[in-house]
């Protein structure tokens, strides 16, 4: 059976997938909601080029016909579409559940427009209650987490980051990378953690993106509502 948020995900996707016209150069983003997008994007059969966040996506996006480049390829894209684990003001978002924030922020910062698209579920009023993704490098990685962890500190955060594990073994990004996940619970200035994590050594990036998204289209019980910033 499916949910109620499998319907609305569903719901964002497809009106995402209208705004995509022939010849453009598309972000296809990463996780359930994105995966949505890409189904509804590959049977309207457009004539376009996808750019993928993930090898999962990529994967999916091959499977249905859709034709792909790389990003050094594709250079500027018209568009990107991804979903989001938390929408907050100013359509800040925390991103990475799907551990792909690092292509997804390259996608998304080489594309001229940035469509987000979740369930309401995932609009919230200040962000942090989804844990923190922290993208790291393997090496020296827990030296990196105690200087994450005192960042965490001089922003007022008192949370513990703990490296992201499947199936007893660390769950390893498509470049090779680690995931530390921190349950902030609140984060009060987004721009001033966002900046203390970027400036440790061993951060490769975070899930925090910050004026990035152009709109968001969520679907709710009554339909698909579009917000801006």
């Amino acid at each position: 059976m499916t949910s109620s948020a499998d319907l609305q995900k569903r719901a964002a996707g497809e009106a995402a997938a209208q705004l995509v016209k022939p010849g453009m150069t598309v972000g296809l983003g990463t996780g359930s909601t994105a995966a949505w997008f890409v189904k509804a994007l590959a049977a309207r059969g457009l004539d376009i080029r996808g750019v993928s966040t993930s090898q999962a996506t990529e994967d999916l996006a091959l499977s249905l016909g859709i034709p792909m480049v790389s990003l050094n390829e594709a250079g500027t894209l018209d568009l990107t579409v991804d979903g989001a684990d938390e929408i907050g003001p100013g359509l800040s978002l925390i991103k990475g559940g799907g551990a792909a924030l690092l292509r997804e922020k390259l996608v998304w910062e080489a594309s001229r427009r940035c469509v987000v698209i979740a369930d309401h579920a995932k609009v919230v009023p200040t962000l942090g209650a989804f844990s923190l993704p922290i993208e790291v490098v393997a090496f020296g990685h827990l030296t990196t987490a105690r200087r994450i962890a005192d960042a965490l500190v001089d922003c007022d955060i008192t949370a513990i980051s703990h490296l992201r594990e499947r199936d007893g073994k660390p769950v390893l990004t498509d470049g090779g990378n680690l995931i530390y996940d921190a349950p902030c619970g609140v984060i009060a200035d987004p721009s001033a953690l966002a900046d203390a994590l970027k400036s440790i050594t061993g951060v490769v990036d975070h899930g925090l993106f910050l004026d990035l998204a152009d709109e968001a289209l969520v679907a709710g019980p009554d339909g698909v509502q579009r917000l801006t910033r």
